[in-house]
C-alpha cells in the first residue's frame, strides 16, 4: 500500500525535480529581462501597436518552448533556445522606415538560411574542427560578465546580492542540488524586505495572435535579412554549441539548426524574429546545479520550455512584470546559478599546456565584449583564439621539423 501511495509522488519528483525546475525557470528569467526590452523596441522600430507587440512575444514563447522540449526530449540532453538578442538589437535600428510585411519578410527570409545551413551540415562542419579547450574558453568569456555582475551588485544592492552569495556557498556545502534555489528564495526575500518590487504595476492579459503576409523586398532582404542571419549564426548558434560541447553533449548540430530555422520560419508571420540556441541561459540547465545526474539535466531545459510558453500566453504581462522586478535580483541570481559552469569550463580550457594560450586568447577577447560588423565578441574571440592556434602550432611543427644539426666540434690543438 504505501508503494502504491508513493508512486505518484515519485513521478512527479521524477519529472519535475525541484533543482531542474528552479534552473529552468532562472534561466528563462535571465534570458526574458535581459532583452525583452529589446524585443518591445524593435518590434515599436517596425510600426507594431501593442497587439502585434503581445504576438511577437507569443510567438517567440510558442516557437521557444516547442524546441527547448521537443529537442531536449528528443535528444535527452539540456538543448536551451532564445531569441536572438543581437537579433533583436540589430532590429531595434535597422526596421526603421520598414513596414511590418517587409520586416516578416525579412525574417522568413533569415530562418530559411538558418535551416538551409541545417540541411547542408556546413556549419556542424566548421563546428567540428573547433578545440574543446577553444570552446570552453568561449564559453567562460561569454559568461563573465555574469559571474562579474554578482559582485558588482554588492556595490549598490549589498542587502540582496550578499545574502544570496552567502546562501549559494552554504547550500553548495550542505544541500549542492538546492543551492542555486536556496538563493533565489533568500533574494526574492531579501528583495521584498528591502522594498525592491513594485506590484502595483503588474497587469495580467494574454496575448493574441495576429498575423501578418510576409513581403519580400530585395532591399530589405539584404540589409535585415542578411545581418539578422549572420548575427544569430555567429553571437548565438556559435557559442551555443560551444556551451552543449564544453559540458560533454556531444548533440548533432545540423538537425538543431534544421528546427529552430523551421519553427522560425512558420512562426515569423506572427512576429518570431529569430529562434536560436542559447548560450548563457543554456549553461545554467547544463551545470550540475540543474541536476546531479547529467543524463537527466534535459528536464531543466524541458522545464524551461513549460516556462516560455507561460511567458508567451502572457505577453503584455511579462512587460509589466520586468518593470516590477528589481534588476539587481536577476543579476545575482545569473550569477550564482553560472559560477559552477565558470569554474569548470575555465578548468576545462586550461587543462592542456599546447593550447593553453589559444585558450586564453579566446578567453580575454570573448569576455572584452568587443562588436565589429556588428558581430558580438564570441565570434571574434574564438577567431582570435584560431589564429593563435595555428600560428602556435605552425612554430611547432617547424621546430619539430628541424633536423638535429650537431654543433661542430672545437678544434684539437696540437701545440703549446
Amino acid at each position: 500500500m504505501s508503494s502504491l501511495s508513493s508512486s505518484p509522488f515519485t513521478r512527479i519528483r521524477a519529472l519535475a525535480p525541484p533543482s531542474a525546475v528552479a534552473a529552468g525557470l532562472i534561466a528563462v528569467t535571465v534570458g526574458v529581462t535581459s532583452s525583452a526590452a529589446l524585443v518591445f523596441t524593435a518590434a515599436r522600430t517596425a510600426g507594431a501597436d501593442a497587439r502585434e507587440i503581445s504576438s511577437w512575444m507569443l510567438a517567440l514563447g510558442v516557437g521557444l518552448a516547442v524546441t527547448c522540449a521537443g529537442l531536449s526530449l528528443r535528444y535527452r540532453a539540456p538543448v536551451v533556445t532564445a531569441w536572438s538578442t543581437p537579433g533583436a538589437a540589430l532590429l531595434a535600428t535597422g526596421l526603421s522606415g520598414v513596414s511590418m510585411g517587409k520586416a516578416v519578410g525579412a525574417f522568413v527570409f533569415s530562418a530559411v538560411l538558418i535551416l538551409l545551413s541545417g540541411l547542408t551540415g556546413w556549419f556542424a562542419r566548421v563546428m567540428d574542427r573547433i578545440p574543446v579547450p577553444l570552446a570552453a574558453a568561449l564559453l567562460a568569456g561569454v559568461l563573465l560578465q555574469f559571474g562579474t555582475g554578482l559582485f558588482a551588485e554588492m556595490d549598490g544592492s549589498f542587502a540582496l546580492a550578499f545574502p544570496m552569495f552567502v546562501l549559494y556557498l552554504l547550500g553548495r556545502r550542505f544541500l549542492p542540488r538546492y543551492a542555486v534555489l536556496l538563493a533565489l528564495g533568500g533574494g526574492v526575500v531579501a528583495s521584498v524586505l528591502t522594498g525592491g518590487w513594485h506590484l502595483e504595476k503588474v497587469r495580467l492579459s494574454l496575448a493574441q495572435p495576429v498575423f501578418t503576409a510576409p513581403e519580400f523586398d530585395w532591399k530589405v532582404l539584404v540589409s535585415v535579412g542578411v545581418p539578422l542571419f549572420v548575427v544569430t549564426m555567429a553571437s548565438q548558434n556559435l557559442p551555443g554549441v560551444a556551451v552543449l560541447r564544453g559540458s560533454g553533449y556531444q548533440v548533432p548540430v545540423s538537425p538543431l539548426l534544421t528546427w529552430t530555422g523551421a519553427v522560425q520560419a512558420v512562426l515569423a508571420p506572427f512576429g518570431a524574429f529569430g529562434i536560436n540556441l542559447a548560450a548563457i541561459t543554456a549553461a545554467i540547465c547544463t551545470g550540475e546545479e540543474a541536476h546531479p545526474d547529467r543524463e537527466r539535466r534535459f528536464l531543466a531545459a524541458v522545464w524551461a520550455g513549460v516556462f516560455y510558453l507561460c511567458v508567451g500566453l502572457l505577453g503584455a504581462t511579462v512587460a509589466s512584470l520586468l518593470v516590477a522586478m528589481p534588476h539587481a535580483l536577476v543579476l545575482a541570481v545569473a550569477g550564482v546559478g553560472l559560477l559552477a559552469t565558470i569554474e569548470a569550463s575555465l578548468a576545462s580550457a586550461l587543462t592542456d599546456p599546447s593550447s593553453r594560450e589559444a585558450a586564453a586568447v579566446t578567453f580575454l577577447a570573448t569576455a572584452s565584449g568587443v562588436t565589429l560588423l556588428g558581430i558580438g565578441s564570441a565570434f571574434w574571440g574564438l577567431l582570435a583564439g584560431a589564429l593563435t592556434s595555428v600560428i602556435a602550432g605552425f612554430g611547432r611543427r617547424r621546430t619539430s621539423r628541424t633536423p638535429c644539426v650537431p654543433e661542430p666540434s672545437a678544434p684539437v690543438r696540437t701545440g703549446a
